[in-house]
């Protein structure tokens, strides 16, 4: 295993610098909307830039890596990223930043295209998973770690702008300097959107709803913790707890979804994640310390049921169909993303601080019912651990290189 690491640590040390630039602005962004006085819709329309230009960028990147290559792909979305976080503090204006936030999805989603099928492709049936298990852990370590940056002394407004800058760039020294070839992606076998839904309603309709939960909840949480009144400090340990949190929750959600029916453990996981979430709402008035442990609760029980989402869908897939259809079900994730921000912004609009919980009661909550609903249309597969349990576990790429994976060569099926 070590030896196989040799090959691939500097592309693992460009992801986690890529995760903790990546991170740290997306809370920034949070921060720095709350204190210029922006209200919550327009801070919610704001972050939805960012998923906007992830879904472009599923679209052209991998055109745009067929014709020059990886590395020249990665060195300039690299740069082009670390010029555009720069920008946003010039001019303090709604438009400006939502400009840039597009922008800066869009090279962000490229630098995760690039990296992640260049892990996929150099990692081999006997280390697959434990590679990905290290990648996961380094990438969700890194996210959380870079919210206690937020505590960097700024007085102009423009320092942990600089310092996000600085650790973006920084991805593309070790990705730069990797010995390894850069990988071919193979043509895989196109799903079309009807098969998908007709083969599993619960997959699509969960990743619709893990794109709009999960979006609000990364791109408001910080504003969400600024209004309950917490401090900077307490701020960044509230954003940075779930993320690690998830380093111990989603294995055993995996393991437990291989032995049970799936569906049971997405509809209690969900149903888990709305009762937390019903739980913070009386908890913000008692204690910050109440209420950072409830949204780390809250954080480590919804994250990993894309995963679920995603085994659920392949229990009903051919083998060769499964990298399609984690294509087209990102397609309908990145939908839910886009809107997620801009819905619970205006929840919060119209609730105050309750309305973020409110939303993620109402999301999961649904979806759960759905859940349950789909269990008794259909019984469940007779040998549901069959072909590769590693998605069941986590994903094996983020949404946008799953995505890059599936529609590479453009292919369509007939519905």
């Amino acid at each position: 295993m070590l030896k196989g690491l040799r090959g691939i640590w500097p592309l693992l040390l460009g992801i986690v610098f890529l995760a903790l630039g990546n991170g740290l602005q997306g809370s920034l962004i949070g921060v720095q909307a709350t204190l210029a006085d922006f209200s919550t819709t327009t801070t919610g329309l704001i972050m939805s830039g960012y998923f906007l230009g992830l879904l472009m960028s599923a679209f052209m990147t991998p055109t745009v890596v067929s014709r020059v290559g990886h590395i020249r792909v990665f060195a300039a979305y690299a740069s082009v990223v670390s010029s555009a976080v720069l920008l946003i503090p010039i001019w303090i204006d709604p438009f400006w930043w939502f400009g840039m936030r597009v922008l800066t999805g869009f090279c962000i989603a490229g630098l995760s295209i690039v990296s992640e099928s260049w892990l996929n492709a150099y990692s081999s049936n006997e280390n697959r998973g434990q590679l990905l298990s290290i990648y996961m852990i380094l990438y969700y370590g890194a996210i959380g770690g870079s919210q206690l940056l937020l505590n960097i002394t700024d007085t102009s407004g423009f320092v942990r702008f600089i310092v996000v800058s600085a650790i973006l760039s920084l991805s593309l020294v070790p990705t730069s300097l990797a010995r390894s070839e850069t990988p071919a992606i193979e043509r895989p076998r196109g799903v079309a959107l009807s098969e998908l839904y007709r083969a599993s309603p619960l997959a699509v309709i969960a990743m619709i709803a893990n794109g709009l939960g999960q979006s609000a909840f990364f791109s408001m949480g910080a504003v969400y913790a600024i209004m309950q009144g917490l401090s900077l400090p307490l701020v960044s340990v509230m954003l940075a707890l779930p993320p690690l949190g998830v380093i111990l929750s989603q294995y055993p959600m995996g393991v437990l979804s291989d032995r049970y029916d799936r569906r049971t453990v997405l509809a209690v996981s969900t149903f888990l994640a709305a009762a937390v979430a019903l739980v913070c709402i009386p908890a913000a008035s008692h204690s910050p310390t109440s209420l950072i442990a409830l949204f780390t609760v809250f954080g480590a029980i919804a994250i990993p049921i894309y995963s679920l989402a995603l085994a659920h869908a392949n229990d009903h897939l051919d083998h060769d169909q499964m990298v399609g259809a984690s294509g087209k079900l990102v397609l309908i994730y990145g939908a839910g993303a886009i809107a997620g921000p801009s819905l619970i912004g205006e929840v919060m609009t119209l609730l105050g601080p309750a309305g973020f919980m409110t939303y993620m009661i109402a999301v999961y909550g649904l979806l759960g019912l759905f859940a349950l609903y789909r269990m008794l249309r259909r019984a469940a597969p007779s040998q549901q651990a069959e072909g590769a349990t590693l998605p069941q576990v986590v994903p094996t790429t983020t949404p946008v290189a799953a995505t890059a994976i599936a529609e590479e060569m453009g292919e369509t099926p007939p519905a």
